[in-house]
């Protein structure tokens, strides 16, 4: 705690002294400037200093660089009219890599994409067995993976069962019996023998020793379970055969994209061996459930086959594509800055003026765009990279604008704070006032009147007794001020200013404070009776055996401690030239 309380300590009065050289300048031409403007003469400003304004030229008491005119109210003295705005003159906007876009109008679509595997579909599989026993006497299909269609033959089958339901058929058209008859039909028909072969049993008159068996789709043998001669059971599956030209993708998608998906939505996939060629499905089927290991949702898409390109067992790259308006604004996602509190973008106004605008994000869009719900509008210049640097500018003005006023001899009034409900806080001279602050080190030299939440880092703040302000006053020496970007580290100046390199307002570095000392741990025996065993360091007790123990957790310690003294005192005394 002691040294989160010196940094906390250092940073504040970096901070003070910062913003005191600032301020000193700024006080001598605030009232001028304001004088000016009412007379309606020429003001002058600082480039690199936009709030330092005066009404007559001369040079800036805070940089030396030589004053320009304001004119039209255009340049850095329209900036400074405004403290959120900034001004960056071209070729620092070149250094910072500042680049801009517009803000479009067009549809907003959410792509999904995933990986998915190509399967059978359900509805176009068929299994092939017979309702007897009997015997495979002749094999017409006889490999896997053989296409067949609809109405081949399979195989032929003898079965005593079968051959006597033939014969028992012929008996009774011959007996002229319609029940009979209707009978031994039925007993055909439960065989699943067809009216064709019916038909041409009827013809022939004579029954037949094997039945031949067709094929009931159009397809490809997946599994063969016979051979010639082999014999098979009441309902052995002996040929299993599934259609290609439909077929089925599964594809898993996480639960935070299922509001962008729905039945008959279009789909399309893409194969490794086919890169050049996307095949268009529908989504036919959400499942109801969530895997809780992956956080994910399975789906299912048909797609029709022509060519059987779409093989089972393939991996297929998924696209699902939902169009969530017809018209929105839209900006490159890289255009947002996104904090805890608030999602930002900087616009721009044309000459090197910024302007940070809060705004409402809604979803992301396809090709790396964010729908802008409020905040801008069709055609606004926003910055699309360098947005960092002008972001950190623009916290580091708004933490030096709402920083105590140095104590001077006339009573401080407090300053209303741009763009917030909330003044500065009152001098510590003044009588009854009340401190808040941040608890980050890095946010304690911001100073608030009234309970709340830091402006940077949202975190509530905390009240602040005179006591410990007194505490936080005190600072190191200043050193220098420096560029914060480390890659221009080696900037070091005597006073504050603008960084030469890349524009950023500099950093005062302070002094490091000494260290610590930390107090020296004493050891002793845990028996009061050898009290005077006292050592620096950790072992046995030389005349019992015992640990040796911190003499802060045992009643004698202090004893012991006061003992270790006087022979260290004694033996210091000893010591030659002492």
């Amino acid at each position: 705690m002691k040294r989160i309380f010196l940094k906390t300590l250092l940073l504040l009065a970096a901070l003070a002294v910062g913003y005191f050289a600032g301020q000193h300048g700024k006080h001598d031409h605030d009232h001028a400037a304001d004088s000016g403007a009412k007379a309606g003469g020429t003001l002058y400003t600082c480039g690199m200093h936009p709030h330092v304004i005066q009404d007559k030229p001369g040079n800036c008491p805070i940089c030396k660089m030589k004053l320009t005119p304001i004119r039209g109210g255009s340049g850095a003295g329209a900036a400074a009219s405004d403290p959120a705005k900034l001004f960056v003159d071209p070729a620092a906007m070149q250094r910072m890599n500042i680049r801009t876009g517009e803000a479009v109008r067009g549809p907003l679509r959410r792509v999904i994409r995933t990986v998915g595997t190509v399967e059978y579909a359900e509805t176009g599989q068929a299994e092939v067995s017979t309702k007897f026993k009997g015997w495979i006497e002749q094999l017409h299909v006889d490999t896997t993976g053989q296409q067949v269609h609809r109405g081949e033959p399979l195989f032929e089958i003898y079965s005593p069962d079968l051959y006597n339901a033939q014969v028992e058929y012929l008996l009774a058209l011959k007996s002229g019996n319609a029940a009979v008859r209707s009978s031994a039909l039925t007993k055909l028909k439960f065989f699943d023998i067809s009216d064709g072969q019916i038909a041409q049993l009827e013809k022939n008159g004579q029954a037949e020793k094997s039945l031949r068996i067709h094929s009931p789709i159009d397809g490809f043998v997946t599994d063969k379970n016979v051979v010639e001669g082999q014999m098979v059971d009441v309902g052995k599956p002996i040929f299993r055969l599934a259609d290609l030209s439909l077929v089925w993708v599964y594809a898993q998608i996480y639960e935070q994209d299922l509001a962008f998906v729905r039945l008959g939505q279009e789909a399309a996939v893409t194969l490794s061996y086919l890169p050049d060629r996307q095949f268009r499905g529908r989504v036919t089927y959400v499942y109801p459930d969530v895997d809780r290991a992956t956080r994910t949702a399975r789906v299912r898409m048909e797609f029709h086959n022509p060519g059987y390109f779409l093989k089972p067992g393939m991996f297929a790259s998924v696209q699902l594509t939902s169009e969530l308006a017809a018209s929105a604004v839209l900006v490159p996602d890289s255009a947002v800055l996104r904090s805890g509190r608030q999602d930002t973008v900087f616009v721009g106004e044309g000459d090197g003026h910024f302007e940070p605008r809060p705004v409402k994000v809604g979803h992301s869009a396809e090709d790396g765009m964010i729908e802008i719900l409020d905040g801008l509008v069709e055609g606004e210049s926003v910055v699309l990279s360098g947005q960092f640097m002008l972001d950190s500018e623009s916290q580091l003005r708004e933490a030096i604008r709402k920083m105590p006023r140095p104590a001077t001899g006339e009573p401080a009034q407090p300053e209303a704070a741009a763009g917030h409900g909330h003044t500065l806080a009152k001098p510590d001279n003044e009588p009854g006032g009340s401190v808040w602050l941040c608890p980050m080190p890095e946010h304690v030299a911001i100073r608030y009147n009234h309970a709340g939440k830091c402006d940077i880092c949202n975190m509530a703040l905390v009240p602040m007794g005179e006591a410990a302000l007194a505490r936080l006053r005190p600072g190191g020496k200043l050193l220098h001020y420096t560029c914060p970007m480390p890659e221009d580290a080696d900037i070091q100046l005597a006073s504050p200013g603008k960084c030469p390199k890349c524009s950023m307002t500099l950093i005062p570095v302070m002094e490091p404070p000494p260290p610590v000392p930390v107090a020296k741990r004493l050891y002793t025996c845990p028996m009061s009776s050898h009290k005077h065993i006292v050592s620096d360091h950790p072992g046995d007790c030389p005349e019992c055996n015992m640990k040796l123990v911190d003499t802060r957790t045992v009643k004698h310690g202090p004893a012991s401690k006061a003992l270790w003294e006087k022979q260290q005192a004694g033996k210091a005394q000893t010591q030659p030239g002492k």
